[in-house]
């Protein structure tokens, strides 16, 4: 497939781009600072790109299967942060425009008000509410394309805390909603592989099941 990818310059980014070329897929890097991104594969192509404008996301999402966002944006702790809203309203635009469908793009456990209250009291109590003007605003963009992209066939992935580890063979566990639940109702673990967020994300590409939906996961 032909794939854009935001983000590619992040952690979990790279690990994304990587093993899409190992898939070979055909990728298309969009950043803000190509020196971030020395990967070099023939099947590989790494662009600068405002990824707040339609207009110049539009010129590299010609022709491409699918959009793979692993874009972050640091915590504020006294102000509201807007980038993933302002960015995902550029990607679906531009999306349009040039009549890409799929989408797949990554948040994090815990988006909505109140969904943390199974939680261990570290992630309940300092964790969450230092982050939370982050999972507000990812909240905010998940109900952006729940109320407004019903034309297009996206998926968010929500994985709970980011190991910067690579990809392993472990099974993924999945739910529809805020976090992944063991049997009792609590969450089934804290954190997971990057490398494995992006393992699921590429396996969306084949799968119907979480379009237009939110899907939390990790591994066991």
């Amino acid at each position: 497939m032909k794939l854009s990818v935001l983000g590619a310059t992040g952690q979990t980014g790279q690990f994304l781009v990587k093993q899409a070329l190992d898939q070979g897929h055909i990728v298309t890097a969009l950043v803000r600072n190509t020196a971030k991104l020395p990967l070099q594969h023939q099947n590989l192509k790494v662009v600068e790109a405002d990824i707040f404008s339609a207009d110049q996301l539009s010129e590299h999402f010609q022709g491409q299967d699918a959009i793979l966002s692993c874009l972050g944006f640091p915590y504020k702790i006294f102000s509201s942060i807007s980038g993933y809203t302002d960015s995902m309203k550029a990607i679906t635009a531009a999306a349009r425009r040039c009549a890409v469908k799929r989408i797949i793009t990554m948040t994090s456990w815990y988006t909505a008000p109140e969904s943390g209250q199974s939680a261990s009291i570290f992630v309940r109590f300092l964790l969450l509410p230092l982050i939370r003007s982050v999972l507000t605003n990812m909240h905010q963009m998940e109900t952006y394309l729940k109320e407004e992209c019903s034309d297009l066939s996206w998926t968010v992935v929500r994985p709970p805390g980011l190991q910067n580890t690579p990809a392993t063979d472990k099974e993924f566990l999945t739910h529809e909603g805020y976090f992944v639940p063991d049997p009792s109702g609590y969450p089934v673990t804290n954190v997971v592989a990057r490398g494995d967020v992006a393992r699921f994300m590429l396996s969306l590409l084949d799968r119907n099941e979480w379009v237009q939906k939110a899907v939390s996961m990790c591994t066991v």
